[in-house]
């Protein structure tokens, strides 16, 4: 489909360099890129650990445990054993680290649908098709979902969408914003369990575990909530975009160089319906699996799909890869991307290659888990914690919007989710388990928070790439432009996602299987 000629119109929401809002930005952005690399990040905070474990174990720092009412002393990790003990832990660490494996499984299908191209026909096809009326809701929606496809969403949806709506006569820069609020600010949305639930349970399920051994959760804990979550933003998104930001820039005029989208084959059009319909008929054959009193999927001792132990909710993640892997596999021989067996592991491989800079994480991220967990720091600062905000009386929705604004600050600063959720849930998770909330809703707050600014923080990974396509439809678009545009979706992305929690809350409304509201320590 041919679009409509490139602008070269200057935007009037592109602010003053002296004002008050850049300057803002500014500093954000400097003080953000003076932050170490997340992997130092780790390291200062196993040195941080271990100074610390020293100072409490000498002041004598110790607490009671909620569960088994013995006291819990500050262990100082700088004696000649345990520093012995880290020496010898260091690969342990590394290779119990619960994340890594789940990730990097789960990315070897994630890695043949997406390099085989499937992801990204995937998403021109649903919208080249969508009606003009509808193309908004479609674009946005379809940012949402992305999150189940890695980074294909941030790399290819945005530019896409400013190409569809030059051609159907409206503002690139509306598509192109409409695209990033979605596949970013709802980064914890979606209508399928996919790769961020996994990753966000493997933190909070071990955190949880620390104040109670017998905790037990799922990948599927905010389930119920993030299917909800998805149709709130959208039509929060939808509000948004034709309500604020397209009136905001207004109609786009101007004569420059004309752009296309390639338009999909015949036979990747073709290709993408058979991969679509052995996902349909791999969603059939799991349906099939969890039909019956005694259903391969289900639990052998209480015959249910969603209890801990089913093998549904134990193996989602190797469940998952199959989804991705046959219908990628499907469309990559059909299209010619994949030739062999040698191509299809060639891209398993260059999938594991790309998490190379996660694998270097996971290790740094692992000796610090280990560390707070061997010193008890964790368990204390929980307590006291919890104690403090019993004090001050800061319990309920307040405390959990408190913890959302919390998350989505520090989201400004650090960029990865699975960076900060390793800092944040070994403390915040025991602490709010203790005040009687189950670790599922403190999860569900902190990826509220975690997604809500992703679109307007200058330290997104993806935020300068979106910067660079928008430079080809305005030439002055720069940081100012770029918030000033992204800022509503963030504050209303805000405003809904809370209000739904609330009513989650409120209403005692589960969150997903074995994902309640309220936790009883036993």
């Amino acid at each position: 489909m041919s679009g409509a000629p490139k602008t070269e119109k200057q935007f009037s929401q592109v602010k003053p360099k002296n004002s008050r809002f850049e300057r803002f930005l500014n500093r954000v952005e400097i003080i953000g890129n003076k932050m170490a690399d997340p992997v130092t990040l780790f390291f200062y905070l196993c040195i941080i650990v271990l100074i610390l474990s020293w100072i409490c174990a000498s002041a004598k720092v110790a607490v009671v445990h909620p569960l088994t009412k013995e006291t819990v002393p500050a262990v100082s990790l700088l004696t000649k054993a345990n520093l012995q003990k880290i020496l010898m832990n260091l690969v342990n660490n590394f290779e119990g680290f619960p994340p890594l494996g789940l990730v990097l499984v789960i990315m070897i299908g994630v890695g043949v649908a997406e390099k085989s191209g499937m992801m990204q026909a995937a998403m021109e096809h649903t919208i080249a098709k969508a009606p003009k009326r509808m193309i908004t809701a479609i674009i946005i929606l379809a940012g949402i979902l992305a999150n189940g496809a890695g980074d294909a969403g941030f790399i290819v949806l945005p530019p896409l969408a400013a190409i569809v709506f030059l051609g159907i006569g409206r503002h690139p820069l509306v598509g192109m914003f409409a695209a990033f609020a979605g596949v970013s600010g709802g980064f914890a949305a979606n209508f399928i369990v996919n790769m961020s639930d996994v990753l966000a349970a493997s933190f909070t399920i071990p955190a949880a575990q620390m104040m109670d051994a017998n905790y037990r959760g799922t990948p599927a804990m905010n389930y119920y909530f993030i299917i909800v979550s998805t149709i709130f933003l959208l039509i929060a998104g939808v509000y948004v975009t034709e309500k604020i930001v397209a009136p905001r820039l207004g109609e786009y005029t101007g004569v420059v160089e004309q752009e296309e989208r390639k338009e999909l084959s015949p036979q990747e059009v073709k290709a993408l319906k058979y991969a679509g319909l052995s996902l349909v008929i791999l969603i059939i054959v799991i349906i099939g699996l969890s039909i019956g009193k005694e259903a391969f999927l289900k639990d052998s001792k209480t015959y249910s799909l969603l209890a801990y132990k089913s093998p549904l909710m134990q193996g989602i993640v190797p469940i998952l890869t199959v989804v991705f892997l046959i219908p990628g596999y499907i469309y990559g021989k059909m299209t010619g991307s994949i030739k062999s067996d040698k191509d299809a592991i060639g891209m398993m491989g260059k999938s594991m290659s790309d998490m190379g800079p996660y694998i270097v994480l996971a290790f740094m991220a692992a000796q610090f888990l280990a560390f707070f967990k061997w010193s008890n720091l964790g368990v204390i600062m929980s307590v006291k914690g919890a104690e403090f905000l019993k004090n001050i009386g800061a319990t309920g929705p307040v405390l959990i919007i408190g913890f959302i604004i919390l998350a989505g600050v520090i989201n400004l600063f650090v960029g990865s989710a699975s960076a900060k959720w390793a800092i944040m849930a070994p403390i915040f998770v025991p602490m709010f388990l203790i005040l009687g909330y189950d670790p599922a809703l403190t999860q569900a707050a902190y990826r509220i928070g975690d997604s809500i600014t992703n679109c307007i923080s200058p330290l997104f990974p993806y935020f300068p790439i979106l910067v660079a396509f928008a430079k080809k439809y305005d030439k002055k678009a720069g940081l100012g432009t770029m918030i000033s545009n992204m800022l509503p979706y963030s504050i209303v992305f805000f405003v809904c996602w809370a209000i739904l929690l609330v009513i989650f809350i409120v209403f005692n409304i589960p969150l997903g299987p074995g994902g309640g509201i309220y936790y009883t320590i036993n």
